[in-house]
């Protein structure tokens, strides 16, 4: 049975981040944890929901969670993280948080099928991930996407993932953030 107290579930995520979040985010000029509060302070400015600024801090919690070495791109290796964090999460959080997540990489591979610049914007990780996550949705891909109720939350989410990489950005530390994950979680339980 999944934990059901709020404080023991921030407290396994702060373990988590404590445990692994001090390491580079993979071919990134930011460690895991600066990239999940760059991400999670860009959602809080834009006035995001408590659940999309948590899945802004979340999105990359597989990357914790997978028993890959952080380059396992560099092996040819798609560690697959959104779907084993979301599938992590979703014993927690509620679909607001979850299926945003499950869907950044979508996000990504649909943003590079409809927009001939996005691509060249993404960094050397990002297009070597992105060749190993199916590389752009084609036309079919890229409908289900559209008709999907999370995508909208999901290309926001991408948004702020491929901003989150400035090295010595300052952001709040993540005992703030953890605040608002304890808020979704109490709010969900009632």
């Amino acid at each position: 049975m999944p934990e059901s107290d709020p404080i023991k579930i921030v407290e396994k995520i702060r373990h988590l981040f404590t445990d692994k979040g001090n390491a580079m985010y993979a071919g990134e000029p930011v460690t895991q944890t600066e990239h999940a509060l760059q991400a999670a302070s860009s959602a809080e400015q834009a006035g995001e929901s408590p659940e999309l600024i948590v899945a802004a801090l979340l999105h990359d919690i597989g990357h914790l969670l997978h028993r890959h070495d952080e380059n396992c791109a560099t092996q040819d290796i798609d560690d697959l993280h959104e779907t084993i964090g979301a599938q992590w999460l979703i014993q927690y959080f509620p679909l607001e948080v979850t299926e945003p997540i499950r869907l950044h990489v979508d996000a990504k591979r649909y943003r590079c099928a409809i927009d001939k610049h996005y691509h060249a914007q993404l960094s050397p990780a990002s297009v070597l991930s992105l060749h190993l996550q199916g590389g752009p949705f084609d036309q079919r891909e890229v409908e289900s996407f559209e008709n999907n109720r999370w995508s909208e939350s999901a290309l926001r989410l991408r948004s702020w993932d491929e901003a989150a990489k400035i090295p010595g950005d300052e952001t709040p530390e993540l005992e703030y953030f953890l605040t608002y994950l304890q808020r979704v979680l109490e709010q969900q339980a009632l």
